[in-house]
C-alpha cells in the first residue's frame, strides 16, 4: 500500500503504507488511512512529529523485509530521513494555513 499526502501548500508526496502510519502516528493521530487534519490542528502534530524525530532520529523505520538486500545495515533509512519529506509539507501547511490531508 501506498500513502498519499496532500495539502494546497505543497506538492503532494508518497511513501509506503506502513512507513506512512508510522509517521502518521506520531504525529498523534490514530493512524487512519484515509484521513486528515484541519488547519488549526498542523502546527501541533507538526510539533509532535519533530520532538519524536528529534528524540529518535536515529531509528530505522523501514517497510517490512522484501528480499535479502535488505538485510544489508546500510540499507535501512532512519526516521529522520523517512520524516522530512512530510515535516516540509507539515511546515508549508501551517505557514499557509491549509489543511493536510492521506489516503491510499
Amino acid at each position: 500500500m501506498l500513502v498519499k499526502f496532500q495539502t494546497k501548500a505543497y506538492a503532494p508526496i508518497t511513501m509506503f503504507g506502513d512507513v506512512a502510519v508510522a509517521l502518521i502516528k506520531l504525529m498523534g493521530h490514530s493512524g487512519a488511512v484515509p484521513g486528515a487534519l484541519l488547519a488549526e490542528d498542523v502546527p501541533a502534530a507538526l510539533e509532535r512529529l519533530e520532538q519524536a524525530v528529534a528524540e529518535h532520529a536515529g531509528e530505522h523505520l523501514d517497510p517490512e523485509p522484501g528480499g535479502k538486500g535488505q538485510e544489508d545495515a546500510s540499507a535501512h533509512v532512519s526516521l529522520a530521513h523517512r520524516a522530512l519529506p512530510l515535516i516540509e509539507l507539515l511546515k508549508a501547511a501551517a505557514a499557509e494555513k491549509e489543511n493536510v490531508m492521506w489516503e491510499n
